[in-house]
């Protein structure tokens, strides 16, 4: 059976439909950041994140805690912010990053968690 070219567009606009509706207009846990649909790698502020920081502790220590989803079948890890915390002996947070790492249409996502302070 041929495509004919009613068949080729209606497949192209249900395409760019799931992908404006997921990949490219990413509201990740710590805001809005931009996406790629091939590949997404930035790190961006955490700005819609709920935590009390406190602007005159310094930056000195660093913590990351990740979570990851293969093929949007499976995900695991512990992205939050105590996870961070935790992982960098933090007490008071100075400001906390969000990092993304997005391959081929979701087929693997890495979001971190990325707090500051001391």
């Amino acid at each position: 059976m041929m495509l004919n070219l009613k068949h080729i567009a209606l497949g192209a606009a249900a395409a760019a439909a799931l992908t404006l509706t997921g990949c490219a207009s990413n509201l990740f846990p710590g805001g809005p950041s931009p996406a790629g649909v091939l590949l997404t790698n930035v790190t961006v502020p955490a700005q819609n994140l709920a935590v009390a920081t406190d602007k005159d502790s310094g930056g000195k220590k660093s913590g990351e805690a990740s979570s990851r989803a293969i093929l949007g079948l499976v995900a695991f890890g512990d992205s939050g912010i105590s996870a961070a915390m935790q992982a960098g002996g933090i007490q008071k947070v100075h400001h906390v990053d969000h990092r993304v790492h997005h391959l081929l249409f979701g087929l693997y996502i890495e979001t971190t968690t990325i707090v500051t302070g001391e």
